[in-house]
């Protein structure tokens, strides 16, 4: 995360909004030392225990294989970023820099077992085709008999236990408010300059 404060979010509410908008994550991790990537739609999940983010990695992933021994990550959902020109300051002798929005949850990896996995994928399937409302949703009861059980073994499910969880939403909000505007006029449509009149 951008360690000047006035970047921070810390807010878990807006950071699940934005992850629950933002599901498409990176996963970073190196459980044996050598850093791995990979990248998953992953499920919010409020638990007794705790906030957790389930997702599946396919069995041929590099980082699948380290899921049954477990593994400390970072997920990462990136948002719209825009490089910004000094010429869109009102103030002068500035340097260019680049806004963006992300959020990180960081926690311990466990697996899943085969029960959760399917149930994972139900319950991706329901939050992602409710976006496409009103098309009828997906489900797998369209599957020919078996045909979801097969797919099923070609992947691992996966659980983040949230230890931490932080955005960073680099806006300009380090700026006069002249610079402010001049940044959001230059950006015209770009998804940035709605975020921007909006940053927490």
């Amino acid at each position: 995360m951008h360690p000047a404060p006035a970047f921070r979010v810390e807010d878990a509410e807006i950071l699940l909004d934005w992850l629950a908008d933002h599901p498409f994550v990176t996963i970073a991790a190196a459980p044996e030392g050598r850093p791995l990537v990979a990248h998953a739609p992953v499920v919010i999940r409020r638990l007794e225990a705790g906030l957790v983010l389930d997702f599946h990695l396919s069995r041929g992933n590099a980082l699948a294989g380290h899921v049954a021994r477990g593994f400390a990550a970072v997920a990462c959902s990136l948002g719209p970023d825009a490089y910004v020109s000094p010429d869109w300051y009102a103030a002068a002798d500035q340097v260019p820099t680049w806004n963006y929005v992300a959020v990180e949850a960081e926690g311990a990896v466990r697996a899943l077992d085969e029960a959760e996995t399917a149930g994972l994928l139900d319950d991706l399937s329901a939050q992602e085709e409710a976006r496409l409302s009103p098309k009828p949703p997906w489900t797998r009861g369209k599957m020919s008999p078996g045909r979801f059980e097969t797919m099923l073994r070609g992947i691992v499910g996966a659980r983040l236990a949230v230890s931490r969880l932080e955005g960073t939403w680099k806006l300009s909000q380090n700026k006069p408010p002249e610079d402010r505007v001049g940044v959001e006029r230059a950006l015209g449509g770009h998804p940035l300059a709605g975020l921007m009149g909006k940053a927490p």
